[in-house]
């Protein structure tokens, strides 16, 4: 037989009402007596029905994710399951549940969100990419829906919580500290140009270069999928070119991942004969042959905030909306060198 509130509350001492509050983390209640409410909760076995409590309050406890249309990305990627720790770690501590919506095609995965919409699925939802013109981003802001973006929105910035990296600045830090290595033909290797962070990326990348006075070769530009087959494709086509880069920025470590096992292919030598900056700064950078050294951009605190940010828009209507930039950092190992010793060298 089931466990009730009221036989929880009479062990507990308290009146019924309170053992849920207790449940529902209402800051009214004292420490104290949370503490003793689930003590008991604990002792007994008792389970609260969320089913049941969601019907009474006309709210679901769940948030939806938005994933990226490409499988392939989201199940190889790092990135994603670092991001969706932090959320997990977000949405836990406000005793929210994830529900994650994907699709193999864009139509696939705007469906997936009208479902999760109109059937009152979720509370609201997190998008966990930002692209150029997306039609999931117009479809819920026309029908003020409660969402936030990882990422920083194409559009409507001012109007849209959003949580990301200062990722211009980013890139141009990184494409900075090989210039100051005294590279001069620095290439890129970003992601889909329909992403945002692939646009705000590739545009420090070339305010660094201008800023130094170094000539852009737009034949050192290419995009991939975040992928480390991306990366190799990469590689091998600015390897291709007439004079090929002597340093790399890669805008993501499992494409970076790509990059060095071409290149070991080729007896390519990283880094006497290529340096490579990448990003996310994932375990594997670390371990690496060499070690990589990457931009660390957070990805837990990332999911985190964002989690904290939409948990407090469904709870106070009037919350503002926020621009949170979370802070980066290059960590610096063995992936680069200077141009003096690869010139030496080669």
């Amino acid at each position: 037989m089931a466990i009730t509130i009221k036989e929880v509350a009479k062990l507990a001492n308290v009146a019924p009402s309170t053992v849920s509050r207790v449940i529902a983390n209402n800051p009214r209640i004292s420490e104290e007596t949370k503490k003793r409410v689930r003590d008991v909760m604990e002792q007994l076995g008792y389970h609260p029905n969320f089913i049941a409590r969601s019907l009474a309050s006309q709210s679901t406890k769940v948030i939806g994710l938005v994933l990226p249309h490409s499988s392939g990305v989201f199940f190889q990627n790092p990135f994603f399951a670092e991001v969706i720790q932090g959320l997990s770690e977000g949405v836990h501590e406000k005793q929210y549940a994830l529900q994650m919506s994907t699709g193999k095609t864009e139509e696939e995965l705007y469906e997936g969100v009208v479902h999760m919409v109109q059937g009152g699925r979720v509370d609201g939802i997190i998008l966990l990419y930002s692209r150029i013109d997306d039609k999931i981003l117009y479809y819920l802001k026309a029908r003020n829906f409660p969402f936030v973006v990882i990422g920083k929105p194409f559009e409507f910035v001012e109007k849209i919580t959003h949580v990301d990296n200062d990722n211009y600045l980013a890139a141009k830090e990184a494409t900075e500290y090989v210039i100051g290595l005294g590279h001069e033909k620095i290439g890129f290797i970003g992601g889909s140009p329909s992403l945002t962070v692939t646009m705000d990326r590739l545009l420090g990348y070339k305010d660094a270069l201008r800023d130094h006075n170094l000539l852009l070769n737009e034949e050192y530009i290419i995009h991939e999928e975040f992928l480390r087959e991306g990366g190799q494709e990469a590689v091998k086509k600015l390897l291709k070119r007439t004079i090929p880069p002597t340093a790399l920025i890669v805008t993501d470590d499992l494409m970076a991942l790509g990059v060095v096992n071409s290149l070991t292919e080729m007896q390519i030598d990283i880094p006497s004969q290529v340096s490579i900056v990448s990003f996310n700064n994932a375990l594997f950078a670390e371990m690496s042959r060499p070690p990589l050294t990457s931009i660390d951009i957070n990805i837990e605190e990332l999911g985190y905030q964002a989690a904290r940010s939409l948990i407090q828009m469904l709870e106070n209507e009037k919350e503002p909306v926020k621009r949170i930039i979370i802070p980066h950092q290059l960590v610096v190992r063995h992936s680069c060198t200077g141009i003096d010793r690869c010139v030496e060298e080669n």
